[in-house]
């Protein structure tokens, strides 16, 4: 993961925890106007085969459950554990889970709709009135929800020890209600139908990759990754007041050699046309000479 990550890091998403609350947002506004458009949205194979394309996205808007006082706290309790994450794992490793959470859940979901493309005798398909209407009942149980629990797990898992209000009252350490979660979801996969149980797997197939390779050691101890993110944040607020301290600038006109520190005022850029890295303050940028 190292060499993969220093190759590929610098497309990771960052603040990647506030982009999936602003699509949770927008989901349950389009809930409370145009619910009847959530239909539009699901994840459906079927609808995706035969056009409907923007499903392979627009899922993720689905709000997994009903918008209340709860829900509102949830969200907070999300962002705030998934910003932990991205502080501890670096950007790139969490888009990785993320990620590979949702793709999990559309290969799941597909696998289901080729089985029923199989057997297309199949008492759902009767049931249901033919493989539209069952896919789009499908498409129901296939949502962010379990990705959610997915972090929530990850997060218990990596900061056993944290603790918590359960109910605002009650204190407990992170670790018990993960094992609460996990005992719960084992309960939904045997109950649960078939939709239920290739749903949770999919989308919790990202937290058993990542639990058999922290065993593993591919990707450090969690206890390892929390002591080196503290020391990058260390160093970089050591590197930043140094740098204060010595009077050392990041930007400096190529023309007036003003600085931010000298002249907080002003604003500096690069120039594309010059042969070079030239920058310049708001005053020389559009007046000066072009270097050849």
């Amino acid at each position: 993961m190292g060499k993969f990550e220093r190759k590929f890091g610098r497309y990771a998403i960052k603040n990647l925890s506030m982009i999936l609350i602003i699509c949770y947002a927008i989901g349950y506004l389009i809930s409370m106007l145009f619910p009847e458009a959530l239909n539009y949205l699901t994840l459906n194979p079927y609808a995706i085969a035969h056009g409907q394309v923007w499903r392979v996205v627009s899922w993720i808007l689905v709000p997994p459950s009903t918008f209340d006082i709860f829900t509102l706290i949830m969200l907070f309790f999300y962002f705030s554990i998934g910003r932990t994450l991205e502080r501890t794992w670096g950007d790139f490793l969490f888009n990785i889970y993320v990620f590979s959470g949702m793709l999990f859940t559309i290969v799941g979901s597909f696998l289901i709709y080729v089985y029923f493309l199989l057997n297309p005798s199949s008492v759902y398909i009767m049931a249901a009135g033919g493989l539209e209407s069952l896919m789009q009942l499908v498409s129901l149980f296939f949502s962010t929800y379990y990705i959610n629990m997915s972090i929530f797990l990850a997060f218990a898992f990596t900061f056993p020890d944290t603790m918590v209000l359960l109910m605002f009252i009650f204190p407990i350490k992170i670790k018990w209600l993960g094992y609460i979660d996990a005992a719960y979801l084992v309960y939904e996969f045997i109950k649960g139908s078939a939709f239920t149980r290739v749903a949770i797997g999919a989308s919790l197939l990202n937290f058993i990759i990542f639990f058999c390779l922290q065993r593993m050691g591919r990707y450090g101890s969690p206890r390892t990754r929390i002591h080196n993110a503290q020391r990058r944040r260390e160093f970089n607020n050591d590197v930043r007041r140094e740098q204060k301290a010595a009077g050392i600038s990041k930007h400096k006109c190529a023309i007036c050699g003003r600085t931010e520190i000298s002249n907080p005022e002003l604003q500096f850029r690069f120039c594309s046309k010059c042969n070079g890295n030239y920058e310049y303050c708001n005053e020389h940028l559009f007046n000066h000479k072009h270097v050849e």
